[in-house]
């Protein structure tokens, strides 16, 4: 009888009334059919395999991770708070020694939801994942933390709320951004001023394979996360990246997918992406349940699936080599400076303009972060868009210095007083002090 090595705990949540379209890939259908799969195979039959439902995520909750114009109520539905529920859910269950491991299959997912929210954009009005880490470090203190992406797309939402975080590792391996939605997610992409070399970005060429997947995991992946030494390994599992998948062009399979959860052991698995609803999400997933409880997935098999017709080119492989051994030299010996912004006395600044292509929506932003060498720095962020007027979003760090702790409260003060803003939001970690001012 299989019985499981690794204690797991499985969460389900639909989202039966929430998607963009009723035809829309995002749908409550990419669940349904893993559901069923998982079920009809006897996986809840396992000993050591449990199915929980989800928490439902709070305001607060919400509110230490986002700066959300005009307020949360209007970015976000219950439907994502359920859906970030469930992600907590998983932390609790692994924080609390009930599971030894957790695997959130929620939706809407929320890995292109950034530090500032006005809609949806990329199927996502919250970071379902940052609001699991930061409620994992509020109530069971500081930890390190290590997210690898595993979506098809670059999780540039989840890069931007950690850019200047030295105490979070953020790694996505995705499909090169000059080929697919959201076009970032470039090696030159290493992170804030206080957290170089903390972000790692593999773009991988379209039509990559298992064998190229599993390259970076042992070669680049496996070597920085020893080095870093987190308290806790996330999985953003995005399973987009699966060669029957409809809006992207890779050659992933289901027991790829199993083989690089074997490796990199997550503590915590979160669903992300993944649109091939039938031919792919009910195999990848269940082979992925599999091996974060240590049970024997190589009977897993998707329709259509041909390891031979699946390979890689030689002249993807020789690139993906490269790329690797350069990502690794980068991560050991970051530049002196980001690329992205300039100095402008004690804050380093860069400007950014995001399209919101769900909600049709232009946001710009200037932001500023002190540069501290004690702490991750105080944040500030201007943000103005086609739908709200200019704001401010203004974030003392949870392990903030005396300083930058002072700094951040005048700097609110100061934005109060003069008024030029329609919007201000003060998320202060240090004293966990959430505050939305409105004028």
């Amino acid at each position: 009888m299989l019985e499981a090595a690794n204690k797991l705990g499985i969460i389900f949540f639909p989202a039966f009334d929430w998607a963009i379209s009723p035809t829309h890939p995002e749908r409550e259908e990419r669940l349904l059919y893993t559901q069923d799969q998982l079920r009809e195979e006897g996986l809840f039959d396992i000993p050591g395999i449990t199915e929980y439902k989800p928490l439902v995520a709070s305001r607060e909750d919400v509110e230490r991770v986002h700066f959300c114009i005009p307020d949360i109520e209007r970015v976000c539905t219950k439907s994502h708070l359920v859906s970030a529920g469930g992600a907590i859910q998983a932390a609790k269950l692994v924080m609390e020694g009930k599971e030894d491991k957790a695997f959130a299959l929620v939706r809407p997912p929320g890995h292109h939801a950034m530090k500032v929210v006005h809609g949806n954009r990329g199927f996502c009005n919250v970071n379902i994942e940052a609001l699991m880490i930061e409620y994992i470090r509020e109530h069971y203190g500081p930890k390190r933390v290590a997210i690898i992406d595993t979506d098809c797309h670059h999780g540039d939402g989840t890069q931007d709320i950690y850019w200047n975080d030295p105490d979070t590792l953020f790694i996505s391996m995705h499909q090169d951004g000059r080929t697919l939605y959201p076009g970032t997610g470039f090696p030159a992409e290493l992170g804030g001023v206080n957290a170089l070399g903390k972000t790692l970005n593999i773009p991988l060429p379209p039509q990559t394979s298992d064998r190229g997947f599993l390259h970076v995991i042992d070669h680049l992946v496996l070597p920085v996360l020893e080095d870093f030494k987190p308290d806790l390994i996330i999985n953003s599992a995005g399973q987009d990246n699966h060669f029957s998948d409809p809006i992207t062009d890779m050659r992933f399979s289901a027991q790829g997918y199993a083989a690089l959860n074997t490796k990199l052991n997550p503590h915590i698995a979160v669903l992300e992406g993944g649109y091939a609803i039938q031919g792919a999400l009910p195999y990848v997933n269940l082979g992925v349940a599999l091996a974060m409880a240590g049970v024997d997935y190589s009977s897993v098999r998707e329709p259509n699936y041909d390891p031979k017709a699946l390979e890689q080119s030689p002249r993807i492989t020789e690139y993906i080599e490269k790329l690797t051994d350069e990502m690794l030299k980068l991560y050991f010996n970051p530049p002196d400076k980001p690329k992205q912004g300039e100095r402008s006395g004690e804050w380093w600044v860069r400007t950014k303009d995001i399209y919101y292509d769900t909600d049709g929506i232009n946001e710009s932003q200037v932001e500023s972060v002190h540069i501290c060498p004690d702490c991750a720095g105080v944040l500030k962020i201007e943000t103005w868009s086609t739908a709200n007027p200019l704001s401010l979003g203004v974030e003392v760090p949870q392990r903030a210095c005396d300083r930058c702790r002072g700094l951040g409260l005048r700097t609110v003060e100061e934005a109060h007083v003069k008024g030029n803003y329609r919007y201000i939001q003060f998320i202060n970690r240090k004293d966990k002090q959430y505050i939305q001012y409105g004028f």
